[in-house]
């Protein structure tokens, strides 16, 4: 019985990244150019997310910062779910809805993306940054499913809106992170053209 779930769970992982792949890849290919242009001039990505989200983010920093398949530059990329004493002290001091949407105000310039992951959309400290990356005239990635929540609201038509049509909060976070696995490969592609090896 066990085994059949476990089973199940890799055909519904399967399927619905087969069902993603082209409702997704017209928003992954416009991703991919925001940030493309971003760090070739001069810019950087700022990533946000909670709980797994957080890991995601920090998951695709360092795919940035290092590399992801293949020797590249570094490209710059800062996850804002990495230092402890920023996050307590403005959870503290303020309100934890602010953890994010402080650090874009402080680090954010207009040639910079943020990369917003929240698998509901509604995620508040992510759409309080998405709110300062738009003071800043960031433009805004935003991860989502389930429709994309009141992320998809807060979106401006020059942001972009990756949202998994899924309900299930696992299988959203599963193709976020081939998600970003596609916007690290498309900006090395763009950067370093075709390779022998991929």
């Amino acid at each position: 019985m066990l085994e059949q779930r476990i089973e199940q769970q890799f055909i519904d992982s399967a399927d619905l990244k087969y069902q993603a792949a082209q409702i997704l890849n017209k928003p992954i290919f416009a991703a991919i150019q925001a940030i493309l242009s971003s760090v070739t001039s001069g810019g950087k990505v700022l990533a946000c997310g909670n709980g797994g989200s957080a890991a995601d983010a920090q998951h695709f920093a360092a795919e940035f910062v290092g590399r992801f398949e293949r020797e590249r530059p570094e490209l710059a990329a800062i996850a804002l779910t990495t230092d402890s004493s920023i996050i307590t002290a403005i959870g503290n001091d303020y309100d934890f809805n602010q953890i994010f949407s402080k650090q874009v105000r402080a680090l954010g310039q207009s040639t910079d993306v943020l990369l917003a992951i929240s698998t509901s959309g509604n995620s508040a400290n992510v759409i309080a940054a998405i709110q300062a990356a738009h003071e800043r005239e960031m433009t805004v990635v935003a991860l989502t499913g389930k429709g994309g929540g009141k992320i998809a609201q807060t979106l401006r038509e020059t942001d972009v809106n990756i949202c998994v049509p899924s309900e299930r909060t696992a299988r959203i976070q599963e193709v976020h992170l081939l998600a970003l696995h596609c916007i690290c490969d498309g900006v090395d592609y763009q950067l370093l053209g075709e390779s022998d090896n991929l």
